[in-house]
């Protein structure tokens, strides 16, 4: 009965089968409830005792000759269906491809980066890690300047000259600094204030300054640059200028564009005056365009700059800036469909 055993082991690691049907014939004549295994297995109390040991061990390998057999073709005939289905059948539809979201911010830059674009702005970038003259010094901004007290600033403990930029303007300096009038750029990027975080400030977010430096450049040319910027951007090309100060500009101004009554909402984000502000401006102050080695007495130009991240919320409807920097899926997916 032994020698019929190993017969049944070498049958069972040489059968192989091309369906599922096969490999489960085979399943139950060796593994079934009636069959050969259980046999054998009945048959053990029958057994002498001096072959009992033998006779175990070839019904255990017969067991695990014939176990191993259909796990290995069942695999085999899984793999193969695989193939055919897939990469073997040319006819099938392809397989969805994710459609990625940009980010409102990214989308909001790239919209104001082809408005002065067409006007002929180039963009111009620099580093968020600044030095201070860059940052505030060459901005008429020296030290112990009142006014620094306006941007609460991140300083690199180990070194008080180096800071993390207040505002874009620093991207401007380095541009004078190494480029000659005329000059029509735009500075989009990040920036960093030390602010409480809230729903309606953050310690980091977004602008975009332009400069614009030629020869007999008035506040007229602003105000037409403005008016164009906020027609493309708003469809509302009602603008004022409001009296204001930096340090940077003289005289100074802040930006408003009428936004109207018409919702509720409209009420509650003009604060049921109509007007929005979204950012400020002026004409350069003689000292900056001295200290980037510019003749002030040949040259003059303009500033401005406004928020990307205040535009984007306003332009989405999103109630809390917290939700830009968040990277939450669920409200990303939702500019799916925005360039």
């Amino acid at each position: 009965m032994i020698d019929k055993i190993k017969e049944l082991i070498a049958e069972a690691e040489a059968f192989t089968a091309q369906s599922k049907e096969e490999i489960e014939s085979f399943r139950i004549k060796y593994l079934g409830k009636k069959g050969l295994l259980n046999e054998y297995f009945a048959e053990f109390k029958n057994v002498a005792n001096d072959q009992k040991k033998e006779f175990g061990q070839v019904i255990n390998a017969l067991k695990k000759a014939a176990e191993d057999k259909v796990n290995a073709l069942k695999e085999e005939l899984e793999s193969k269906e695989v193939v055919k289905g897939t990469s073997g059948d040319l006819s099938r539809p392809g397989d969805p491809i994710q459609i990625g979201a940009r980010h409102p911010i990214s989308i909001v830059k790239n919209q104001m980066i082809d408005i002065f674009s067409n006007i002929g702005f180039n963009v111009s970038e620099g580093p968020e890690i600044e030095d201070d003259w860059h940052n505030f010094t060459a901005l008429n901004l020296p030290e112990y300047h009142p006014a620094r007290d306006m941007q609460d600033t991140f300083f690199i403990q180990t070194n008080p000259d180096i800071l993390l930029r207040t505002h874009t303007s620093s991207v401007q300096v380095r541009y004078m600094e190494n480029n000659q009038p005329p000059i029509r750029t735009i500075s989009p990027g990040r920036v960093y204030r030390n602010e409480a975080i809230s729903a309606r400030s953050h310690c980091f977010f977004h602008q975009v300054e332009g400069l614009y430096i030629d020869k007999d450049v008035s506040f007229a040319d602003l105000k037409q640059t403005l008016q164009y910027f906020t027609t493309q951007m708003f469809g509302k090309s009602k603008i004022r200028l409001r009296p204001s100060y930096f340090p940077f500009t003289e005289p100074s101004a802040e930006i408003d564009v009428y936004w109207g009554l018409a919702t509720e909402t409209d009420y509650r984000i003009t604060k049921g005056t109509g007007w929005l502000e979204i950012g400020g401006c002026g004409m350069v102050d003689p000292n900056v365009l001295e200290n980037c080695k510019i003749d002030s007495k040949t040259y003059s130009g303009f500033a401005f700059g406004m928020g990307i991240d205040r535009i984007a919320m306003l332009l989405h409807q999103i109630g809390d800036i917290r939700l830009l920097s968040e990277n939450d899926v669920r409200f990303l997916e939702q500019f799916k469909s925005s360039i």
